[in-house]
């Protein structure tokens, strides 16, 4: 039994592992997950695959696209994401044992098995690393394959009862043959590992040239052998830079590690070496520990890998960029009451969260009355200027979107896609340009975007519904979301500033008096700016065409009345609104103390007149 159990722990402790993984990205960091997903396109087929293998790094790129691809159902990005970990984690282990002296069973819990938790350390380097929503899954593929090459090192075994003490003359034979043989293998090797991993071969060429030197005899001749891989790896990586159309310093850095270009990151560089030295130290760790002292070993780093993963982790992940991440994901699955319940936990005080709340509210038609529940920070809270970035982009275009201005949406996607600093393709801009397209009546350019959807795994059968609706009028007016966009959008095409964003939901309103979203965003963008004079002119149109009455509307009519010193219509405020903006006169009619305006917070009176 107690052989089953020193047998069996550390497989419980990787299986215990992979489950805290798992349940990290699946419950805690699904957006992240989502996140990584949009902004690609991974496509089937021969071409796309030569076009990447074609590239330093390339397979690597290939085989994280296949995976983070799976990330359309959150479900299955988290079992990747899980396996991943646990791959980093076993490979770490079994080059461990590669490099300790066999004295002692590796089933012992005094044996080889005592120092299993420190090889958790990278993997949890790595958690920490992918902290940075930039740094890409090809990072994690490309780290894969190196250490895979590092595991397949010949003659790494280091056996202390065969290797050290012999010096028969067959003994160095075998030495010397298996020298011969590493050095055959490195030279083999790195080529091979680049342009499968990108330059993250030097993890694998610093492991080798390491190992030569521990395992050598002559210090120097070692030293120097190590030295001439090193200038060997660099020039490879120097060589290829004649053969394919990219600049010398992309080939250095990696051209699919980090979304930027150019960028490695600290993180990133203490993840690699981490990778070469766990498994090295194992080379200097005491075997055959007396079992107490084996006992307090392994509880010594459950205890340090504990608190790595309770205290450490978590710091990668910054609270204010997945907050952002979550909201935008939140609009993008149209989740409209999962962002207002996340909104009454903690009020978003972001441009992005601001912008997805009032969104998720005039979606379920609550921007009137609950508007100032929540931080407001004027017009830019409803509809942000333009930036060119990939993040912001795509939530503005979401608003424009629902608004009914399908072509301001349509060149917000585009412009979102081309400003990925990695040049990839997005597959949610390429989704809302296939369909604004479509709603505009442009089924070539529709039905080019849908094709390479369907050359997608995830995207291919909404591609095929989606194209299945090209040329067929009847079914595109009747489709409960086209059909309404055609409907409510701006008959005539023509180029506004940000200036004017109110004039053009007042088109928007006065062209379908149907369209709610348009008349809460018309009324609430002066509103927001504190121009209540404009808002009153815009209010008197709104009313005037169809009854719409809010609260937060009533209380500015309120609000506007009173200033003249006039008594606010009955048909527009309720009686209840009149009397709570009376008792708002006159507390503050005397100049109010902070305090006493308190008790009017979330009100527009409050708003209008707080600084």
């Amino acid at each position: 039994m107690k052989k089953l159990v020193n047998k069996l722990w550390p497989l419980f402790l990787t299986l215990l592992f992979g489950i805290v993984v798992f349940l990290f990205w699946r419950v805690k960091y699904p957006h992240a997950l989502a996140y990584q997903e949009q902004f690609q396109l991974f496509m089937t087929g021969t071409s796309y695959f030569k076009e990447l293998l074609a590239m330093p790094g390339g397979f690597a790129r290939y085989v994280s696209e296949f995976l983070v691809q799976f990330n359309n159902v959150i479900l299955l990005g988290a079992v990747v994401m899980a396996i991943l970990f646990m791959l980093v984690q076993v490979l770490t282990w079994l080059l461990m044992r590669s490099n300790m002296k066999k004295t002692s069973p590796a089933n012992s819990l005094s044996g080889r098995n005592v120092y299993y938790p420190l090889s958790f350390l990278p993997a949890l380097s790595l958690w920490y690393t992918l902290g940075d929503e930039s740094v890409l899954m090809a990072f994690v593929v490309s780290l894969l394959c190196c250490m895979l090459a590092m595991l397949c090192w010949p003659g790494a075994k280091h056996d202390a009862e065969t290797g050290a003490k012999d010096h028969t003359n067959a003994a160095k034979g075998k030495i010397r043959g298996t020298r011969i043989l590493q050095i055959l293998y490195a030279i083999i090797a790195i080529p091979v590992v680049y342009w499968l991993a990108g330059p993250l071969v030097w993890v694998f060429s610093v492991y080798a040239a390491l190992c030569l030197i521990l395992d050598g005899k002559s210090k120097a001749i070692d030293s120097l052998i190590a030295g001439c891989l090193i200038l060997y790896t660099l020039a490879r990586i120097l060589l290829s830079a004649r053969f394919v159309n990219y600049p010398l310093d992309s080939l250095m850095m990696g051209l699919c590690y980090y979304r930027f270009v150019l960028v490695f990151t600290m993180p990133m560089i203490v993840t690699a070496v981490l990778c070469v030295l766990i498994p090295l130290t194992a080379r200097f760790l005491p075997a055959n520990l007396k079992p107490k002292r084996a006992v307090v070993a392994v509880v010594a780093q459950l205890v340090l890998i504990v608190l790595c993963t309770v205290t450490w982790v978590p710091r990668g992940f910054d609270a204010k960029k997945y907050e952002l991440i979550e909201y935008d994901y939140l609009v993008r699955v149209k989740d409209w009451k999962g962002i207002i319940a996340k909104a009454e936990q903690k009020t978003p005080d972001l441009p992005m969260s601001v912008s997805a709340t009032n969104l998720a509210l005039a979606m379920t038609g609550q921007l009137g009355d609950r508007v100032f529940e929540f931080y407001q920070r004027g017009h830019e809270g409803l509809l942000p200027p333009f930036e060119r970035n990939f993040t912001g982009t795509q939530l503005t275009g979401e608003i424009y979107f629902h608004l009914g201005l399908v072509n301001t949406a349509q060149r917000f996607a585009f412009e979102s896609m081309e400003a990925l600093p990695d040049f990839r393709k997005s597959a949610r801009s390429l989704k809302r340009l296939a369909e604004t397209n479509l709603i505009n009546g442009q089924y070539d350019v529709a039905r080019k975007y849908l094709q390479m959807l369907k050359r997608s795994m995830f995207y291919r059968s909404w591609a095929e519904r989606t194209e299945a609706l090209l040329g067929h009028e009847k079914e595109i007016n009747e489709h409960p979301l086209y059909g309404w966009l055609r409907k409510v959008q701006l008959k005539d095409d023509f180029l506004f500033s940000e200036d004017e964003t109110d004039k053009i939901c007042g088109q928007l309103f006065l062209q379908n008096k149907d369209n709610l979203m348009a008349v809460q965003y018309l009324l609430m963008l002066p509103l927001l700016d504190r121009d209540i004079n404009r808002f009153m002119q815009y209010a008197q149109v709104v009313q005037s065409q169809i009854s719409y009455k809010p609260r937060a509307v009533q209380e500015a009519m309120a609000f506007a009345y009173m200033q003249n010193h006039h008594e606010p219509p009955q048909d527009l405020v309720s009686p209840e609104v009149t009397r709570a903006a009376g008792e708002f006169i006159r507390v503050t009619s005397g100049g109010a103390q902070p305090a006493a305006l308190e008790q009017f917070r979330g009100t527009a009176w409050y708003y209008l007149v707080k600084n």
